[in-house]
């Protein structure tokens, strides 16, 4: 008899986060090919498209409600017609209920990518801060474990919710096969983007500092353009007004939202460097994707960038304390900006360093996760 590994995968039928779609998409389809003897992956979904892109899965259990509804039946404990056995999230969504794990074999697994709704919920609406507040005690109460990408997430996450050993650290990975499309240049193009620039990382929330990374930018003295990526839709205005109260023209900045991984490697292939001011606990999505492609980084100093980052770019400031943030970043970027050879230098460390992270690896350690429990 075969055992079912059944995966979460409601982003995608309905997305509400590109890389959590990108991941669960990854996830799932590298635990397909990574499947032990004996094993099986299947697909517990909300009703919604028909369309759905993983190949391989034994098994697709289509729920009777769509996503919204879907996640406001779970966070009450609604969770009929799930199956039990064993679960796996990619996100913090999952039929989290009391179950047997030692008699009737059942196991829900959740993910925690980010920190950001406990750390800064003044930036999400109320009804998430709710969601997010219910489904922790949920999976505080019935998750037999909840994973996380860093070490230094795990020691975060324990300042708001009590786990015991049940946290495990399994890294993310850039989307699989990322590289620069051949049509990099017709698409930057296309965007209406400079042939070299700084990439700047961060949206219009204040936990992303941006404004931080423009007052390191015109401090550094540099007169390179600046593209900026991971803005949400419309938030080019706010983004072009923290530039200018930066000391930089607005026609120097170019923000971009919502691009496809082919249009950020695009961007990312035309970069001089990528600079990430942010210290929030999270996953540096976009930091990850530079180091695979060979890009140097330049990063504010936190746990979660010196753990991904490690020795393949420069994590500058003090731990824990941002009042020196501009004066080190722009230093920084100076210091890579003096030479064609630091530059070059500082992308061979990044593509050493991306190389360290794939999917492959993130699912086997899923499916010795499920076997350990």
């Amino acid at each position: 008899m075969s055992v079912l590994l059944r995966v979460v995968l409601d982003q995608l039928v309905t997305e509400t986060d590109p890389d959590l779609a990108m991941a669960s998409r990854e996830l799932a389809a590298a635990l397909v090919r990574s499947a032990p003897t004996g094993c099986d992956v299947g697909a517990i979904i909300p009703a919604g498209s028909d369309e759905f892109d993983v190949p391989g899965l034994a098994e697709v259990r289509r729920m009777g409600m769509g996503r919204r509804e879907l996640a406001a039946a779970w966070q009450l404990g609604v969770t009929a017609g799930t199956g039990g056995g064993l679960i796996h999230s990619p996100t913090l969504l999952a039929p989290l209920v009391r179950h047997d794990r030692a008699n009737d074999h059942d196991q829900t697994v959740v993910t925690l990518w980010d920190l950001r709704p406990w750390e800064h919920p003044e930036e999400f609406s109320r009804p998430a801060q709710a969601w997010f507040k219910a489904m922790l005690k949920r999976a505080r109460k019935h998750a037999d474990a909840v994973v996380v990408p860093t070490h230094a997430m795990a020691q975060r996450l324990a300042d708001f919710v009590e786990l015991g050993g049940r946290v495990r650290v399994i890294s993310g990975a850039p989307p699989a096969g990322l590289a620069v499309p051949g049509d990099a240049v017709g698409r930057r193009r296309t965007l209406a983007l400079p042939e070299a620039a700084v990439v700047l990382v961060g949206d219009a929330a204040p936990s992303s500092a941006l404004a931080t990374g423009f007052a390191a930018l015109a401090a550094a003295g540099t007169d390179l353009p600046i593209v900026v990526i991971d803005a949400g839709d419309g938030q080019e205005p706010g983004i072009a007004d923290l530039a200018e109260a930066a000391g930089i023209a607005a026609d120097r900045v170019h923000v971009r939202a919502e691009l496809d991984a082919a249009d950020r490697a695009s961007v990312l292939d035309a970069a001089v460097l990528v600079l990430a001011p942010s210290r929030r606990a999270g996953f540096p999505w976009r930091v990850l994707e530079a180091l695979a492609l060979g890009v140097p980084v330049i990063a504010a100093a936190s746990a979660d960038h010196r753990e991904v980052v490690l020795d393949g770019g420069r994590v500058v400031g003090a731990d824990g304390d941002d009042s020196e943030d501009v004066t080190a970043l722009g230093d920084a970027v100076a210091e890579a900006l003096t030479s064609p050879a630091q530059l070059e230098r500082l992308g061979v460390l990044a593509g050493d360093r991306g190389r360290a992270f794939s999917w492959r690896a993130a699912a086997e350690r899923v499916w010795q996760l499920h076997a350990d429990l």
